[in-house]
């Protein structure tokens, strides 16, 4: 692993100086392409305004004639917690406008992804509605919304999934990464499009109806949505964060959501970006997973705190499975991981035994641990096609995911059944006889689209941490600022020296270390430190690169550092 310090663009920086920044904040920002204070001003005004969305008057206008006509508008939601918090969004956005709804979800195992023809049927079958709503899916789904035309059903579609070479005939289609679209490169999560048709809505009725119905409430959810889906923290996507995670903070979001914050041990107060990735999501996550995501949908619609509770606890439960499950696949990933040798491309793997559900989060482990581009597939086992596997992909900087699979199919058709997703994740559905087919042909995809350089882990760091950010004040703004996709959390690259170490419950290095600043003799006090997931210690003297915390310890705040690498001091690059 390579350390890379980030550049500074110095008259970026010169420029935050002049408009009030304060030099480490400059230094912070200058490395992350910020070259005004406006770009980091999220108040809710930075917004670019929906009327820039393709097809989004035509949607809104369709939407504001069902409502007043008091037509079933029926949601069609997607199972991970981007489609979770968006059918929530929109669930609860068009309640407010006085909408008829309910709403479907696709169960993974037996539907698989998208608006199916099957999935149109049982809508058809439990509703008989005259509208359909796709939330964080249906850009590709060419057949369902066909068979929504047969029985009569128009169908509008929110997703921001990058659609394939043919659009699906829907009534209105808003994907601001469609063609012609007003919003083309910004990066709105499923969650985040849903959000923009609500307030259109409510702009369109608002020609008949004077009154302002407030939408702040549902920022809680877009900002969790968009947080968990990774989606690029563009300037738009850190203001839905940002006035989300302010109202969170204080406590002003559905009871569902705060119920989830409970059952992660998570402090509303002191709420991060990483508490949503890291805590909140995988648990409305797992219920798509494992079981059906209705229970995490239901869990943010839900306003009566005790049943709130309830559901939040069994997503917990159900998430803790959701683990057991995942470190058997990934020690088994892991294992054969370290035998293959030379690494290809692009790692793909598969075993019989695999919960499909979880082939995701493995592909990611895979990635982080090979830094290639990753596969993991499991039977699709309630498929009502026969002897299909299933699986996710994820990527690395400098590999377009969904590229490389267009790419497969138009190199080896018949490879793949179908394929979907973005840049940096997507899914794909084969036939058993294809498995070794496919694993070829994505490797030269990749060899085709990706530079060599690109398969070289380079951590991207901010230079050491200066002494007059170890204090708990600084930390703690440092911590509740707004990072994720595309706009890193601050990393720090500095020598130590170690003081002690040892290994916590057989799976941690915890350590005591003191930082070293510009001169030998200068040196922090004594600090904790812990790298997850590694066993093996340091030499007494070494430079990592770290993340620095205030902590919660034994009901104190603390200094704390999470390593996240290590070079030898006397090279700089070599990884250990």
């Amino acid at each position: 692993m390579k350390f890379t310090e980030r550049s500074i663009d110095p008259v970026a920086r010169t420029r935050l100086l002049e408009q009030g920044s304060e030099p480490r904040w400059a230094d912070l920002y200058a490395r992350r392409g910020i070259q005004d204070t406006a770009q980091v001003d999220y108040g809710l005004q930075g917004l670019p305004h929906f009327s820039r969305l393709k097809d989004i008057e035509r949607a809104s206008q369709r939407v504001k004639a069902a409502i007043e006509a008091q037509a079933l508008i029926v949601v069609i939601a997607d199972y991970d917690c981007d489609g979770a918090t968006a059918c929530a969004v929109m669930m609860r956005g068009l309640a407010k406008l006085g909408a008829k709804l309910a709403f479907v979800v696709p169960d993974r195992f037996i539907h698989g992804y998208g608006l199916s023809p099957g999935l149109v049927d049982l809508a058809h079958e439990q509703h008989r509605p005259q509208l359909l709503i796709t939330v964080d899916q249906g850009v590709s789904s060419v057949a369902g919304v066909a068979r929504a035309k047969q029985l009569g059903i128009e169908v509008i579609v929110t997703d921001h999934h990058l659609p394939g070479a043919e659009l699906p005939a829907a009534y209105a289609i808003l994907n601001p990464n469609q063609p012609g679209c007003g919003f083309a490169g910004l990066a709105l999560a499923g969650v985040g499009v849903a959000f923009y048709l609500v307030l259109a809505v409510r702009a369109a009725l608002r020609l008949a109806q004077p009154s302002r119905v407030p939408m702040d409430d549902l920022l809680p959810l877009v900002a969790l949505g968009t947080v968990a889906d990774i989606v690029p923290l563009d300037h738009p996507n850190r203001i839905l964060v940002a006035q989300g995670l302010a109202r969170l903070r204080k406590q002003h979001a559905p009871a569902g959501l705060l119920a989830l914050l409970e059952v992660s041990g998570k402090s509303a107060a002191d709420l991060t970006t990483r508490d949503l990735g890291f805590s909140v999501g995988p648990r409305i996550n797992a219920a798509g997973r494992l079981r059906n995501i209705r229970t995490g949908i239901e869990c943010l619609l839900e306003d009566d705190p005790q049943r709130a509770r309830e559901l939040a606890r069994e997503l917990d439960t159900i998430n803790r499975e959701r683990r057991g499950i995942e470190q058997s696949m990934r020690t088994q990933a892991m294992d054969a991981l370290d035998l293959q040798e030379p690494l290809p491309a692009c790692v793909v793997m598969w075993q019989d035994d695999w919960h499909e559900g979880v082939v995701g989060l493995i592909a990611s482990r895979l990635k982080e641990r090979a830094f290639r581009p990753a596969f993991a597939l499991a039977p699709a086992r309630q498929s009502p096609e026969p002897d299909t596997w299933r699986g996710s992909g994820r990527s690395i900087p400098g590999l377009h995911l969904r590229d490389a699979l267009d790419w497969v199919d138009r190199n080896y058709p018949g490879v793949l059944i179908r394929f979907g997703g973005h840049a940096m994740a997507a899914g794909v559905s084969i036939a058993s006889g294809q498995l070794e087919r496919f694993a070829s042909a994505i490797d030269q995809a990749v060899t085709a689209l990706c530079d060599p350089a690109a398969l070289h882990e380079e951590l991207l760091h901010d230079g050491p941490l200066q002494s007059d950010w170890l204090n708990l004040e600084s930390l703690i703004a440092l911590e509740q600022a707004i990072w994720g996709q595309g706009f890193a959390e601050p990393m720090f690259a500095q020598p130590v020296e170690v003081l002690e170490q040892s290994v916590l419950k057989s799976a941690h290095l915890r350590l005591r270390l003191r930082l070293e600043f510009s001169a030998l003799e200068l040196k922090s006090e004594p600090l904790s430190a812990i790298w997850f997931g590694r066993t093996e210690l340091l030499p007494p003297r070494c430079q990592i690169a770290f993340q620095a915390y205030a902590e919660e310890y034994q009901g104190m705040r603390r200094i704390g550092l999470h390593i996240r690498a290590m070079t030898p001091f006397d090279t700089g690059c070599a990884a250990a």
